[in-house]
């Protein structure tokens, strides 16, 4: 590599603001990094939090939410809740139909859902025989560990 190549690296990494140029070629490899002058402590902006006491407004609302629709025209429905926080997924795969809707009656084991965690699909069954009374939760939605997916109305 001629130092007239080098030069012409360096007036185009100055003049594009680069940090850093790499070139290549079948017999040299060179690279170049560029030194910027440090921010002044005056330029940095500083975010202050307060800290978290207690549950946040929405998991009150989802909570109170979830109370009422549990305690629905007097019954006492059955809760599937989630064992891991993941996304969870009414269907297999995306064009599939979904395990379960709303109205459908369910046995004891049957999947009715899935909670990705870390790229692992975890098909969650459910535990009692019944019929599903809601679902609380949107496709492709984040859900936390212990909160309820499903209704079961366990007397149907």
């Amino acid at each position: 590599m001629n130092l007239k190549k080098i030069k012409e690296l360096v007036k185009i990494g100055k003049e594009n603001g680069v940090d850093e140029i790499e070139y290549r070629s079948l017999f040299s490899r060179i690279r170049i990094v560029f030194k910027h002058a440090p921010i002044p402590l005056g330029q940095y902006e500083y975010v202050t939090r307060e800290p978290v006491t207690g549950p946040s407004k929405v998991e009150e609302t989802q909570k109170d939410t979830t109370e009422k629709k549990t305690q629905q025209s007097g019954k006492k429905y059955h809760e599937i809740r989630s064992p891991i926080v993941g996304t969870f997924y009414r269907a297999p795969s995306p064009g599939a139909p979904p395990f379960v809707e709303k109205g459908d009656h369910v046995k004891k084991g049957q999947v009715l859902c899935i909670v990705e965690a870390m790229k692992v699909m975890n098909e969650i069954e459910s535990d009692v025989d019944g019929k599903v009374v809601d679902i609380l939760v949107e496709n492709a939605q984040p859900v936390e560990y212990n909160q309820v997916l499903f209704l079961i109305d366990t007397e149907s």
